[in-house]
């Protein structure tokens, strides 16, 4: 196996690995996992939900997001920083396409590299970590 069979590999798996996290949110719309790696360890994680303290309710009686619902990424990322640990030049693995403002955290969190499941409908958040040199990987299998 090449390097880029190994990489691919690890990849999936650790997408795999994103997607069992994703299964702790309590959002109902959309469930949605994130891990960040460095140098083959995982040095945080995050999925979408509601703030520390608030109740785990994601949606309004109308089964819209609540404005205040954190994203996976931006919840592993803010956990990254609150732990010794360093994301500058880690991957991140998320379940679905990083939004505009998640790609903001991950450009200033100096995460190199952005892998990810699910495209999301708007493509401004990838535009934007592509235009910044971060390298973006669409893996829509993970088996």
């Amino acid at each position: 196996m090449n390097t880029t069979e190994k990489q691919e590999t690890l990849d999936k798996r650790y997408l795999r690995m994103a997607a069992i996290w994703s299964e702790n949110s309590y959002c109902q719309r959309r469930k949605v996992g994130a891990i960040i790696v460095k140098d083959k360890m995982i040095i945080s994680d995050g999925y979408n939900g509601t703030p520390a303290g608030f109740e785990n309710v994601c949606e309004d009686e109308n089964g819209l997001t609540k404005s205040y619902v954190l994203h996976a990424e931006a919840n592993a990322i803010t956990k990254v920083a609150r732990s010794n640990n360093s994301s500058d030049g880690a991957t991140l693995y998320v379940t679905a396409s990083p939004c505009v403002e998640c790609a903001k955290l991950i450009i200033q969190a100096g995460i190199r590299r952005v892998v990810f499941k699910d495209l999301y409908r708007l493509t401004d958040g990838v535009d934007l970590l592509r235009r910044a040199g971060i390298e973006c990987v669409h893996i829509s299998a993970t088996e």
